[in-house]
Parts: structure tokens; C-alpha cells; sequence
């Protein structure tokens, strides 16, 4: 299955028995996101997240309590 990422626009190939195409294919409203992309932006995350000024937003369905 072909894919292309959401941040850069590069075009990947995954198998098609991978469970992330199967869940691409089954439910459009997911979207690929490359690895160097998804580690960028888990990295960035993360170095806000030790600034302290960065603050989760919730809903307040009662599920998010046991978060």
C-alpha cells in the first residue's frame, strides 16, 4: 500500500498486511505520518513538555479521570 505523509509529503510503501495500512484502508479519517516526522514531533513535544509551561487540555468526559 502506498501512503503519504501528512507533515513532508513523502511517499512511503507499507505492506498490506500491516495493521497500520489495514487501519488506514478501514477508517480514511486516519492519517501516515513517516517516522523521521513522527520523531521530530514527538521530540518537540517533549522539550515543551519539560518547560513546564505546556498544559494538557482534557475533556471532561469522565474516562479522562483515570488519565
Amino acid at each position: 500500500m502506498r501512503v503519504k505523509c501528512v507533515m513532508c509529503d513523502e511517499i512511503g510503501k507499507l505492506s498490506d498486511e500491516d495493521p497500520l495500512a489495514k487501519k488506514l484502508r478501514n477508517r480514511p479519517i486516519h492519517t501516515y505520518m513517516c517516522e523521521p516526522c513522527r520523531e521530530r514531533i514527538g521530540e518537540l513535544t517533549r522539550l515543551r513538555i519539560e518547560t513546564g509551561k505546556f498544559t494538557f487540555r482534557r475533556s471532561s468526559h469522565p474516562a479522562e479521570n483515570e488519565f
